[in-house]
């Protein structure tokens, strides 16, 4: 383990040895083992103590096989809170039928409210810290438990009475905010379902949203300044039509603003109940308590509710995985309308606090606020990895407190893990953290007690199991990878789709497991590479649908964007995944007939093409390769062979594009181009 600040050419230097030495068959170099002190006061040392299991693998095979009796352990250390306790955990026996492994029966007769577990601890500990990177005296504020817990009450009592019922659908499309916390656990309490929606999202996108969870209310703010940008939310909304709206009002330099409110639409301040009591509304496990929205391959995204039970997933991962203790400080720049947004505040059921910071997470302003806060857990996607180590402008900060980082949303490249641990002189590992909205967490992670290597995970998710299978649904051998499914039941997994049918979606044709046992298992989609000596690294995804920015989003949205464009007459959106780092996205364009493309029409189409996906879905996803082609192949029911073009790609670009973490502007081809035209890899 290092013991040394290093330099930024000695980190490269570290990766690029990584990188060379990853695929020997002792297993990829471990970069940080935990100390005997961090063993013994991780939470999973406590649970394998009351279990008398000498190592991890015996604990997760414990939680697998013995899941009724794991699930009880954790509800009962994570302290839920119940109005009726259940008759039992679970109904499900894994000897049973492919039907109760889709609906096993969680907390079979309880009555529950999950905010109510959000706030045991005392009320005098604090709950939210944050700060606003626009304040100009960069005052960091504090908010106890009992302070939002009052300000919770206050939501749950003006939603009620504003005339709004048990089970309408109340939008949320706010940046992160300590008010927009308030706000979610509010909706919840009173047996109300929080719609995410990101404040990133153009209004057609928005429009969705509300369209198809029938949402009848939306929260937001007239306006907010991100990177001395003002976003005019409100004004988006009402583009959006969407229903009545409660709006707070803008705060910035010039001090608060309100809007100049559409009929019928609520101002804060008359919304707000002055009553800070309230009993909150018991509910079914089941019941919905969220709708969050994952895109898929076709035109609408994926309305995934979320019950009471998944923030138990949630809590659960954060507490043996991320390891978070009563009184951590756990930080993860996020958004409401990305699962890590509730996941977030659900860490709360661990008697954390949580820091928010009310701006750009990609300069000094947030690198001191880390510093401030006192973070112990930095949570991070790779692209956000990847400016701080291009800029630097965090390097002056203090970032001792921090235990352990952890990294989602996207595969992860060892620049990136190197630069993390060394903001730690290397006492801090990253857990690799990977799953999905459908999950509720992590179906794949690492832990503070096992040997670290850089962008590998070291296990399933404890309470779960997973299997790699090659083409053949047989398991793919070391040093291979192949798609991951997942051996249920878990607390967290979904069980219902607001707009497509749940069982076609992961359940339906899907192999049984190889072992012999003909455990049904459920379809997730990624690609996986089973590394040896218990290592796994992620591949990006096996169907048609990508993580870019951190973010999962469908190749049929992307061609949508791009279609519009006057040049384009077809084009097909491919995310190829490099050895190791983010998955790039590749625009294959078919020219419109009827006139001579110039020679250079990748390079002039490219920026062309950034805009219209930045205005049309998100800002976040960036083009690294437009390749122009006289044809798209396709099946004969007229499907995309992405597969194909992913594949041409890869051997036309395979000295190339290994890597994008050292380019920081795309690189554009034709079909005839050859690879010395995209920039080389920086390992």
């Amino acid at each position: 383990m290092f013991n040394i600040a290093l330099s930024h050419a000695s980190l490269a230097t570290l990766a690029s040895f990584y990188v060379v030495f990853s695929k020997v068959e002792d297993g990829p170099p471990v970069i940080w083992r935990p100390t005997l002190s961090v063993v013994e006061q991780s939470h999973l040392f406590d649970l394998m103590k009351e279990l008398n299991l000498s190592n991890y693998r015996e604990l997760h095979h414990w939680t697998v096989e013995n899941r009724d009796a794991f699930w009880r352990r954790t509800v009962a250390r994570l302290g839920v809170v119940f109005k009726q306790a259940p008759r039992e955990i679970v109904s499900y026996n894994k000897h049973s039928t492919s039907v109760s492994v889709e609906k096993p029966g969680w907390l079979n007769g309880a009555r529950m409210n999950i905010a109510d577990s959000c706030f045991l601890a005392p009320a005098t500990q604090t709950a939210i810290v944050f700060r606003d990177e626009n304040d100009p005296t960069q005052l960091l504020h504090r908010v106890t438990f009992g302070e939002l817990q009052s300000l919770t009450n206050r939501i749950a009592n003006g939603l009620v009475n504003a005339g709004f019922k048990t089970g309408d659908a109340i939008a949320i499309d706010m940046p992160m905010t300590m008010e927009s916390v308030a706000i979610y656990l509010g909706i919840v309490k009173a047996g109300m379902v929080a719609v995410s929606i990101a404040d990133s999202f153009p209004s057609l996108e928005i429009e969705k949203r509300l369209r198809i969870s029938n949402a009848v209310a939306a929260f937001t703010v007239e306006s907010f300044l991100r990177a001395g940008k003002r976003i005019m939310l409100y004004k988006k909304l009402l583009t959006a039509k969407a229903p009545k709206a409660i709006v707070i009002p803008a705060s910035g330099p010039f001090g608060t603003v309100a809007a100049n409110l559409r009929e019928g639409d609520l101002s804060w301040s008359k919304f707000l109940s002055e009553n800070a009591k309230f009993e909150s509304v018991a509910c079914d496990p089941l019941f919905a308590t969220n709708v969050l929205f994952s895109s898929g391959t076709t035109g609408d995204p994926k309305a995934i509710p979320w019950s009471h039970l998944t923030p138990i997933k949630a809590a659960m991962d954060g507490h043996y995985h991320q390891d978070i203790h009563q009184g951590d400080v756990v930080c993860w720049p996020t958004n409401l309308g990305w699962m890590m947004g509730p996941w977030l505040i659900y860490q709360m059921m661990n008697r954390a606090s949580i820091a928010l910071f009310y701006g750009a997470p990609g300069g000094a302003k947030f690198g001191k606020f880390v510093q401030d806060a006192g973070v112990t857990m930095l949570g991070t996607i790779p692209t956000m990895v990847k400016t701080w180590n291009a800029s630097r402008a965090l390097d002056p900060f203090d970032w001792s407190r921090i235990r352990c980082f952890s990294s989602t949303g996207e595969c992860s490249h060892p620049d990136e893990i190197f630069y993390l641990m060394n903001m730690t002189n290397f006492a801090a590992p990253v857990i690799e953290y990977c799953g999905g909205t459908e999950i509720g967490g992590g179906y794949i992670t690492s832990t503070l007690i096992q040997d670290h290597a850089p962008s590998t995970f070291t296990t399933p998710s404890l309470g779960l199991d997973f299997v790699v299978l090659g083409p053949n649904h047989q398991p793919v051998a070391l040093d291979e990878h192949g798609e991951v499914f997942i051996l249920p039941p878990s607390i967290g997994l979904s069980e219902t789709l607001l707009n497509r049918d749940h069982h076609n979606e992961y359940h339906k044709d899907t192999p049984t497991d190889p072992s012999g046992q003909k455990r049904p298992l459920r379809r997730h989609g990624d690609e996986i590479h089973v590394l040896y000596h218990g290592y796994f690294q992620a591949m990006g995804r096996a169907d048609d649908t990508m993580k870019l920015g951190g973010i999962k989003v469908g190749s049929a949205e992307l061609e949508r964007a791009m279609q519009v464009h006057k040049l384009v007459h077809e084009v097909a959106a491919v995310g190829v995944q490099p050895a190791a780092g983010q998955t790039l996205l590749v625009a294959f364009v078919v020219p419109k007939p009827g006139f001579t493309p110039p020679q250079d029409l990748a390079k002039t189409i490219l920026p062309e093409l950034q805009v219209l996906i930045r205005e049309r879905l998100n800002p976040l996803f960036k083009i690294h390769d437009v390749i122009i082609v006289p044809s798209i192949p396709k099946t004969p029911t007229n499907k995309i062979m992405r597969r194909i073009l992913r594949d041409q790609y890869a051997k036309s670009h395979a000295s190339n594009a290994t890597s994008s973490s050292s380019s920081s502007s795309s690189s554009t081809s034709s079909s005839s181009a050859n690879s010395s035209s995209a920039p080389k890899a920086k390992l």
